[in-house]
């Protein structure tokens, strides 16, 4: 049985790199399959920057398109033999600690006070909360954009910890404007009140159009469909969390950092991605290679753009099943 179990994990007192303490952290998750008792048939699945959580879930989705043919029973990600478990990232909006949340300290939001946090604060608080569910090691970590930085990050902060990585659509360092633009924008809308609109009427119109400049530069076309996602995700989704994830993103880079890494590699991109373009493959395999990791290279043939990994998961997903196989992940 392939039953999704929705919960949060809240642990206290986490040091972030840059020293600051978290009182107290509260990471949302979901998980498919089962654990088995050794606790080393788990995959790890690693969201994007604007998404969360439930993109692996059979009825879920996230702005890189449902991953449900890549995650169930019988999948490339099969949790018939692996225990899946796809984790909120700190910072973000589905459950998550962030801005919104209030701080145990003074009883009020964050706000404009959450601290900076970077890819190896997020990924260390995945640490936690796998170490939480009896998760002895991992078979994989896979993840598309933002969850391929996580991917990397994990290769690099935890080398020992899994077999193999899978960042998608993704690279071992952002080279995007992830804030300054944003931040812009959020500074023109009246309530925004440096980040403490929580009491002003909040960000849902600027949010509204925001994102749908966002899913436009994804490849996305339909503009009902457009509209129609952009109002339901700014319902959720909060405006600190895109400054908040924006810069640990403009923080990332482990590109001096790769041979760290000592599991395979498997490294795949859009054709038609303008955020993460084929022409950085070359560098960033001669890089691996360099580095000695052993790492696979495969180029989605998609005109979903940046959506790719999930809006037309099936042509990738002949190389993702042939990866965990060899990982031994997968019948």
């Amino acid at each position: 049985m392939d039953d999704v179990v929705r919960d949060r994990f809240t642990f206290s007192d986490f040091r972030l790199q840059s020293g600051e303490v978290l009182p107290e952290v509260a990471i949302a998750y979901c998980t498919r399959g089962r654990l088995a008792p050794d606790g080393r048939n788990a995959v790890l699945v690693t969201h994007g920057y604007t998404s969360g959580h439930q993109m692996i879930e059979p009825d879920g989705g996230s702005s890189e398109g449902a991953w449900t043919t890549l995650v169930g029973p019988g999948a490339p990600v099969d949790t018939e033999r692996n225990y899946v478990v796809a984790s909120n990232m700190l910072g973000s909006s589905f459950g998550s600690t962030n801005a919104a949340s209030i701080d145990p300290r003074t009883g009020r939001r964050y706000g404009s006070r959450f601290p900076a946090i970077t890819l190896a604060d997020i990924v260390a608080a995945q640490r936690r909360l796998l170490e939480h569910l009896g998760v002895k090691h991992l078979r994989a970590v896979v993840g598309p954009s933002f969850g391929g930085f996580q991917a990397f990050q994990w290769g690099v902060s935890f080398p020992d910890f899994m077999d193999g990585i899978v960042p998608v659509v993704s690279a071992p360092q952002a080279r995007l404007n992830m804030t300054a633009d944003t931040r812009a924008r959020f500074g023109r809308d009246p309530n925004w009140n440096g980040g403490d609109y929580y009491e002003t009427g909040g960000m849902a119109a600027t949010m509204i159009d925001l994102r749908m400049d966002t899913l436009r530069r994804y490849g996305m076309t339909d503009e009902a469909a457009i509209r129609r996602a952009a109002g339901q995700w700014a319902d959720i989704f909060d405006a600190n969390s895109l400054l908040i994830l924006g810069h640990a993103a403009e923080q990332y880079d482990v590109s001096g950092m790769l041979d760290r890494i000592r599991v395979p590699v498997l490294y795949v991109l859009s054709r038609t991605d303008v955020l993460f373009p084929p022409e950085r493959a070359p560098g960033v395999m001669q890089a691996l290679r360099d580095a000695g990791v052993e790492a696979t290279y495969f180029e989605i043939d998609s005109d979903k753009g940046h959506l790719a990994s999930g809006a037309d998961a099936g042509k990738w997903a002949p190389a993702l099943r042939d990866f965990m196989r060899r990982l031994g992940a997968a019948a």
